[in-house]
């Protein structure tokens, strides 16, 4: 682990990698969103409790039932992509602490407590979400991530049962560069950082 990667890894998942809005024709497969979830559950969440749930919505059906829930803006752009991810969280993530993290009771430290179910299901379920784009950069996808939903829309169409909740959206496929706009400015690191 003490030997970076090549620069081309980090063209490929960070200096070169783009926020795709526009799709080639070409579809996503089933080994690959496998693979992505292999690579993802793999990354550090507090205690191992790995809250994210995923959603592939890929099928004409599941599209036609995630259509409604997004907002105008969005909706082109998703119709349009391979696969679109949602990205939930399980708010009864804890239950599975006894098997995730086995050498100490870790569910007793999120049973009955509402405030940390919520900040840690969030926290964690964000981590891995953005673990999935990085994982799908080195597959060689390109991502579009997005809020620019309803929430409840969503949860009602794919989360019924009422403990996943979702948090954000990921379109994933192979983007088509000619439609991207000029990469934005980013923050320098005196704006943003301190060494103390």
């Amino acid at each position: 682990m003490s030997t970076p990667v090549s620069h081309a890894a980090l063209e490929q998942l960070f200096l070169n990698a783009r926020t795709h809005s526009s799709w080639q024709d070409r579809p996503v497969s089933k080994e690959t969103l496998h693979q992505l979830f292999e690579l993802m559950k793999m990354a550090p969440t507090s205690a191992n409790c790995s809250p994210a749930r995923l959603v592939f919505v890929q099928s004409p059906e599941a599209k036609a039932r995630l259509k409604p829930c997004l907002s105008e803006g969005n909706r082109d752009k998703t119709m349009a992509a391979p696969v679109t991810v949602i990205v939930a969280m399980d708010l009864h993530f804890y239950e599975q602490l006894p098997r995730l993290f086995p050498h100490t009771d870790a569910r007793s430290w999120f049973a009955g407590n509402d405030a940390a179910i919520q900040s840690t299901a969030m926290r964690n379920s964000s981590l891995q979400g953005a673990y999935l784009i990085m994982a799908a950069r080195a597959l060689g996808l390109d991502c579009g991530p997005m809020s620019g939903f309803d929430n409840a829309a969503v949860d009602a169409a794919f989360f019924p049962q009422g403990n996943i909740k979702s948090n954000f959206l990921i379109n994933l496929g192979y983007g088509d560069a000619s439609k991207l706009f000029p990469r934005a400015p980013r923050l320098g690191f005196d704006d943003a950082c301190q060494i103390l």
